[in-house]
């Protein structure tokens, strides 16, 4: 009991303490959600970068949104999973980082840390490329989210801002996917990559519900694999630091015991 007690207040076993963990992480993600909320306010800006990565799709012939779009909007059976998943993937993430800090404390910190870089990294992105999904921006696209919400509010059928450049969902389950990989590769490799399956999927999902583009989930891959190299960088720079408190703890008795003999 005295060690569960301890670990709420103090690191245990590699872990952060669990007090000091959560109110940090609610802390951030409360003004993460703040700033997220404050960019992308610009509507004609987002409506005519919407129809700039619209042309540069069809250039290149993968603008696929609309013909996706239309396939699922056909099948309600299917629209109805679609949005259970396109709204309570949080769950998910959720569930993977609380998993990871209990059972994998060895991964823990690494990829908290590309979760805070990507928060970090795509803010300045959706306020210097404000992005129109193509619920809006595509003529004929259904909103399917819109259609059969399972929370029934209007007023979400619009938009306050417009971020769809990259697509968090799928940033979200690129890390999910990226979290397990990294606790499990090590010892059960094979159960490690189906883990990126969920993005995947969540890939499918915002472009059959016209909520995102195919160019976006490239931003989003490009995100994490930017976070990765990040978080990597800044547990190198706290692990430099750290050894330098411990040698300087170390060496300074002995300077002091050496000057203070006659």
């Amino acid at each position: 009991m005295r060690i569960r007690g301890n670990a709420l207040i103090r690191s245990v076993g590699g872990r952060p303490a669990v007090l000091v963990e959560l109110t940090l992480l609610l802390l951030w993600f409360v003004l993460f959600a703040r700033l997220d909320a404050a960019v992308g306010k610009d509507f004609a800006t987002a409506h005519a970068n919407a129809l700039a990565l619209q042309s540069a799709e069809h250039a290149v012939h993968i603008d696929i949104e609309r013909s996706v779009n239309g396939r699922l909007a056909a099948h309600p059976v299917l629209s109805q999973p679609a949005v259970y998943l396109y709204r309570l993937y949080y769950v998910v993430v959720a569930g993977v980082l609380v998993w990871v800090f209990v059972r994998h404390a060895d991964v823990y910190r690494r990829v908290r840390r590309t979760m805070i870089a990507m928060m970090v990294l795509v803010l300045p992105v959706y306020w210097a490329v404000p992005m129109s999904p193509p619920r809006f921006a595509l003529p004929g696209a259904v909103d399917v989210v819109a259609r059969y919400d399972i929370f029934d509010v209007d007023s979400w059928t619009r938009p306050t801002h417009y971020t769809a450049m990259p697509s968090m969902h799928v940033g979200w389950s690129l890390w999910c996917a990226y979290a397990v990989w990294s606790a499990l590769r090590g010892t059960r490799p094979r159960l490690a990559l189906v883990a990126w399956l969920f993005p995947l999927l969540m890939a499918a999902d915002v472009l059959a519900t016209a909520n995102h583009y195919v160019l976006d989930i490239a931003g989003s891959v490009t995100l994490l694999a930017v976070s990765v190299v990040a978080a990597a960088l800044w547990g190198r720079w706290m692990s430099r630091r750290r050894h330098s408190r411990e040698t300087s703890r170390t060496t300074t008795p002995t300077t002091l015991s050496r000057g203070t003999n006659p």
